[in-house]
């Protein structure tokens, strides 16, 4: 099977990393730039606690160089998709399977649900340009559980966490999707073939829209955010608007907030990736995370006060830091 990887930076590489290592696949990277150098000369690397894993890396910054793919991972930041969508057509023929391993909502989300519309998100795929791109036949529904970083170009850090769900976004099971989730497992990988992903990318959304931008405004870390009981608290009300919507989508959450932010503390004093994000001076990924929550309330008459302002106070933070582009004229 040809497998590659579109993005390999923290869960591109470990994904790549973990694929390479095992021999898994005949696998290939589209990447550029420091990443593409590193990969080049280094190969895949990947480190977890004391050991360094590493493998040979085929890597271009040339889709066509690359050729048609069995499957494409998309490991890319959401600000970046739409030219990257591009970029990637000789990848794809309309037999390859389509994987956006990415935070939030995804472009596809509001395909065949009735309250949301067909009509693409405008947060997070304007035009439509990145659904023409990547057809929504050819998509599986992915959900990464990681923790991972990138020191430097080329190199993840795996901090913890091993789970992948994927899953047909209509719902119920395929083969291919279970051709897929074999794959990764053979990679290390804890997979969970879903017959719900759509419902498991607004769970790990609900879980983690909220810490993210406060923790990118605040500096703080996780521990911090929830120690303080007027932030935790505007954070609670974010997800319980969010958990409303949900139910309004087919995708009901059972868990309170205050359950989520129990499980939430077990993970101790971690930085969020949006976080890491600010402190390293890269965009923020905040439209798949808060905007498109904010855009599909609105589509379903919700008023969302607390995601508003939630949206409208790290937008601004990511403007006047040069992390978030500024508003079109």
């Amino acid at each position: 099977m040809k497998v590659c990887i579109v993005g390999a930076g923290a869960i591109g590489g470990f994904i790549g990393a973990r694929l390479a290592a095992a021999q898994a696949c005949d696998l290939s990277a589209y990447a550029r730039s420091d990443t593409l150098a590193a990969l080049r000369q280094h190969g895949w690397r990947l480190q977890q606690a004391d050991t360094l894993i590493q493998a040979p890396a085929r890597a271009s910054d040339n889709a066509a160089e690359l050729g048609p793919q069995d499957v494409v991972i998309i490991a890319v930041k959401g600000q970046a998709l739409a030219a990257v969508a591009q970029q990637i057509a000789p990848l794809l023929t309309p037999d390859t399977i389509i994987l956006p391993a990415m935070n939030g909502v995804p472009w596809w989300f509001g395909q065949g649900v009735a309250a949301i519309g067909d009509e693409p998100l405008a947060s997070v795929d304007p035009g439509g340009a990145i659904a023409a791109a990547l057809p929504y036949r050819q998509m599986l529904g992915c959900v990464v559980h990681a923790s991972t970083s990138t020191p430097s170009p080329g190199l993840v850090s795996h901090k913890m966490g091993n789970g992948l769900i994927v899953g047909e976004p209509a719902g119920g099971d395929s083969e291919r999707a279970q051709q897929l989730g074999a794959l990764l497992r053979a990679g290390g990988f804890d997979v969970k073939v879903s017959a719900d992903v759509r419902y498991d990318i607004w769970y790990k959304l609900w879980g983690n829209m909220t810490l993210n931008p406060v923790s990118a405004i605040t500096g703080a870390t996780a521990d911090r955010i929830l120690d303080d009981q007027l932030v935790a608290e505007f954070c609670r009300a974010a997800m319980r608007e969010a958990a409303v919507i949900g139910e309004r989508i087919g995708c009901h959450i059972a868990e309170t907030p205050e359950q989520r932010h129990l499980v939430t503390r077990k993970l101790g004093a971690f930085k969020s990736s949006m976080l890491q994000d600010a402190e390293a001076g890269r965009m923020l990924e905040l439209d798949a995370l808060v905007a498109a929550v904010r855009e599909i309330g609105q589509r379903l008459q919700l008023a969302t006060p607390h995601i508003d302002a939630l949206l409208g106070l790290t937008r601004l933070f990511g403007r006047v830091h040069g992390l978030y582009p500024e508003a079109q004229q």
